[in-house]
Parts: structure tokens; C-alpha cells; sequence
């Protein structure tokens, strides 16, 4: 009897891990009530962040389509473990300023903003952590400013050393033969992607964060190309059904987040791309020198696509590093599809493991 009661509660514990077609959830404890927001200025604009807990500084830097929400998992994890946890809404993004001019994007720019912010929170050292864009400001960051930056984490997209030679990456990638485009190159023309997702902004975020999942199916699984004549979204039909770590909640504030930013400053980051290649010189075979760690999902994109190179040369770019983790069955929204892998490894990484 006693047998049987054991047995029949295990599989009350297995199966309330389970979602409907037997898929574990990486199923976090996220706690938002204690998160305070408000504003700072740096660098010339009003930055909105949200923040959690007192000790050590640790600035965490989202990527596109996101904003700070998308740290929800990580915040209240850090600060209880002992850190002053601030995730701002990036330029361009959420409540924070969006200049209207293409050039106020820069790399130059987005790393003041975060060198503008570790003062404007009364600092003098920050680790710094960054997923998607967030990592490349975070990686260059750290590299433009080691004595600000002590340590940097880097998810889902590689920092790679400048290398001599070569040519301005949008220019290169447009010359990519083949009928479809690369999702940044479509991006380069100011107006024609932001009329597109514009449209239908919830339906939009939905898309972009479902197929670039590991819940998408590998058939339809973005790959950062698609025939141009039907946009990017005209590749990504409507999902059947919700990615197992979003919910409706979560994509509601999404949509409401670029309701009322717009995509325009998000997009002016990509239309930076081979201008900050043209300033970078003086960065040549710089290397992240810093204690630093990467994580990435096995099914990213970036990893399994475009930004293998630079993933594959991460210890030659990254002399330092502990440490880099491709999480199984992942995605590129990797800090939200394995939320407590992902604050295990940063927990580890913090405590020097």
C-alpha cells in the first residue's frame, strides 16, 4: 500500500513538470513584485531600467525584439544571490529615448550608454551581461573598457576579434547570390521593415520569437533568410500555438512595449552595422580579456548558422573564457527557454565555479 502511494505521488511530481505532449518545462520562480523601476540619464538620453537588490553592480543588456522583461527570469534570481541587478530598456527600446536619426545607433553610442549608466547608478565597477545585440554592446564594452567592466557573459551571439581585411558586412552579405535575402539586409532600408511589423505588432513579436525557438519545428525554423517579395513575416506564418515559455501575458507586454516605441530605433541598430565596421579599425585583434562565459541554445541560428565562426573561435577572441554551454533543444531566446539552466550557469560563473 505504502508501495503504491509513493509510486502513484512520483508520478504526480513528474507529470505536473510536463506539458501537454510529455515536454519538460524549464519552469522558473519568478518573482517581479520587488522590481522597482525609474530613470537615469546617460549619454545624452533618459534611460528607463528596471532594478532589484544591493551589492555588486550587474548590468544586463536585452536584444531585439525584446526589452528588459525579457531579464524577468534572471532579476530577482541575481539580487537574492547578492547583486544590484539593473536591466535597462536599451536605446531606442520601451520607455527609454528613441532619436530619430539613423547614426545615434551606433556602437559608439550604445556602449556610452551603458559607460553612462554604471556612473549614473553611483559605480565604479559593473559586470556585464548581454543577449543577442545586448551581447555585442556587452562584449564591446568590456573590450573599449576593461576598468569599468569586470567580468562579461555573453548569450547567443559570439564576440569575435576585428580581423584585418575584409569589407562592410551589409555590403557583403547583399552580394550573397541566391534568391532570398539575409533578415539584415532587409532591415537596411528605413520604413520598409518597420511598415511591415507595424501592422500587427503582437502578431509580429509572436512570430519573430516562435521561429527563432527551439519549439519551432526544424522545417520551419527561421534562418535568417527568406524570399524578399514576401517579407520577413511572410516566411513566418501564425504560430498553431504558443512557444511552452511565453505566455500570453508576457507577449501582451511585448506588444505593448512596441506599441508604443515603434520598431524604428530597434532597426536603426542593424542599419549601423557597416558603419561601426567602418569606425572599428582601432579595434583590430582586440581581444574580451576579461573572466568571461558564453551560452547559447543547440538549435540558435546564430550557432547553428551565421555566427558559427565566431563561436567556434571563441577561445582565441575570449582568452579568458570559463566557459561556453550550448543548452539542448534551445533557441536564441535563451535566457527565457531555460530560464534556470541559464541562472544556474550564471550563479556558477558568479561564484567563480
Amino acid at each position: 500500500m505504502v508501495r503504491r502511494l509513493l509510486l502513484t505521488l512520483l508520478t504526480l511530481i513528474l507529470l505536473d513538470g510536463l506539458v501537454p505532449g510529455g515536454t519538460m518545462v524549464d519552469e522558473p520562480q519568478t518573482d517581479l513584485n520587488k522590481v522597482g523601476f525609474r530613470y537615469l540619464t546617460t549619454n545624452g538620453i533618459r534611460m528607463h531600467i528596471a532594478e532589484q537588490g544591493s551589492g555588486p553592480l550587474i548590468i544586463l543588456c536585452h536584444g531585439f525584439p525584446e526589452s528588459w522583461y525579457s531579464w524577468r527570469h534572471q532579476i530577482p534570481v541575481l539580487a537574492e544571490a547578492g547583486y544590484h541587478v539593473v536591466a535597462p530598456d536599451m536605446r531606442g527600446y520601451g520607455k527609454t529615448d528613441r532619436p530619430e536619426a539613423i547614426d545615434e545607433y551606433g556602437m559608439l553610442k550604445l556602449v556610452g550608454d551603458v559607460v553612462g549608466l554604471v556612473r549614473a547608478l553611483g559605480e565604479e565597477k559593473a559586470i556585464i551581461v548581454g543577449h543577442d545585440w545586448g551581447a555585442a554592446v556587452a562584449a564591446q564594452a568590456a573590450v573599449m573598457r576593461p576598468d569599468l567592466f569586470t567580468s562579461a557573459i555573453l548569450l547567443s551571439v559570439p564576440y569575435g576579434s576585428r580581423r584585418n581585411g575584409g569589407s562592410p558586412p551589409m555590403e557583403s552579405a547583399a552580394k550573397m547570390p541566391g534568391p532570398k535575402v539575409f533578415y539584415q539586409v532587409y532591415f537596411q532600408k528605413p520604413g520598409v521593415a518597420e511598415a511591415e511589423m507595424e501592422k500587427d505588432v503582437r502578431r509580429s513579436v509572436l512570430a519573430m520569437l516562435y521561429y527563432a525557438s527551439g519549439d519551432a519545428p526544424a522545417a520551419t525554423r527561421f534562418t535568417g533568410f527568406f524570399e524578399p517579395q514576401a517579407g520577413i513575416l511572410g516566411s513566418l506564418p501564425m504560430p498553431e500555438k504558443m512557444p511552452v515559455w511565453l505566455t500570453d501575458s508576457d507577449l501582451d507586454f511585448y506588444a505593448g512595449q512596441f506599441r508604443e516605441s515603434g520598431f524604428r530605433g530597434p532597426l536603426n541598430w542593424y542599419r549601423n552595422i557597416d558603419q561601426n565596421w567602418r569606425m572599428g579599425g582601432f579595434l583590430l585583434d582586440a581581444k574580451l580579456r576579461q573572466r568571461s562565459l558564453f551560452i547559447a541554445g543547440e538549435k540558435d541560428l546564430v550557432i547553428t548558422g551565421f555566427g558559427r565562426g565566431g563561436f567556434d573561435r571563441l577561445e582565441e577572441s575570449l582568452p579568458n573564457l570559463s566557459k561556453k554551454v550550448l543548452i539542448s533543444g534551445r533557441g536564441h531566446w535563451i535566457q527565457q527557454e531555460a530560464p534556470v539552466e541559464v541562472n544556474r550557469l550564471l550563479l556558477d560563473f558568479l561564484a567563480g565555479k
